[in-house]
């Protein structure tokens, strides 16, 4: 396992993560601030980059749709 590509993945989701909770916090939408929140939650959760990686894509295009099509 390479540490320097976790930590890579972990800093690029964590970031947007960030960013959706953000932005969910601001626009009181729930699906954009939920997913940030389980965005920064992963890096903690999965220690392997490539399933984080597969991960926060599956979540952030899940908030997407969430945010597109259920509000």
């Amino acid at each position: 396992m390479d540490i320097s590509s976790t930590l890579f993945a972990s800093l690029i989701w964590g970031s947007i993560g960030l960013g959706f909770a953000i932005y969910g916090k601001k626009q009181r939408a729930t699906a954009p601030l939920v997913g940030g929140i389980l965005l920064m939650g992963i890096s903690y959760l999965i220690g392997s980059a490539l399933t984080m990686s597969l991960v926060g894509v599956i979540l952030v295009a899940g908030i997407v749709w969430v945010g597109r099509y259920v509000d």
